[in-house]
């Protein structure tokens, strides 16, 4: 068995939204769709590095459209990057009404996990390779997104007051 095939790339949760979970203007609240993000991009890191991982970086959160209260939701984390110790995940979530079946994609983000040992320190990853044509745009896109995060973390720390 190669290291690839003993690892869980990819990681779906579904689940109906509840009333508890409306901001004021009664939709899903954004913070609790970001815990869902969240909740899936760890199972997808921790699937694949077998062991703990923080999240050191959540980048590019879109919401396209609401998500209202009894809405199934599903929430797909899939690796599309591996570095070092760090692994990068795009997060979709799409919603819709369980008696319609007609589910939009409501948000889109990038979410970095680091994975660390029992001590809490960064350690390594099992690399991950391509293997099909969509998988090398994905990692092309995480590549892309890298170079870009340079740029805004350059500008963010000249306001942040942070060294």
């Amino acid at each position: 068995m190669n290291e690839q095939s003993s690892t869980q790339r990819e990681v779906t949760l579904r689940f109906l939204t509840q009333a508890i979970e409306v901001n004021f203007i009664g939709n899903i609240h954004g913070g609790a769709v970001m815990k869902w993000i969240d909740e899936a991009g760890y199972a997808c890191a921790a699937g694949w590095c077998g062991r703990d991982a923080v999240t050191v970086y959540v980048g590019g959160i879109r919401f396209y459209e609401p998500i209202h209260a009894g809405y199934l939701v599903e929430v797909h984390a899939r690796l599309i990057y591996t570095g070092n110790t760090s692994m990068h995940i795009a997060v979709d979530v799409s919603a819709g009404d369980p008696r319609s079946r007609k589910y939009n994609k409501t948000t889109h983000c990038i979410i970095v996990y680091v994975a660390i040992d029992e001590n809490g320190r960064p350690t390594a990853v099992p690399k991950w390779h391509p293997q099909t044509d969509a998988d090398r745009e994905f990692e092309a896109y995480a590549l892309r997104l890298m170079e870009l995060r340079k740029g805004i973390e350059a500008e963010m720390q000249s306001f942040s007051g942070a060294d």
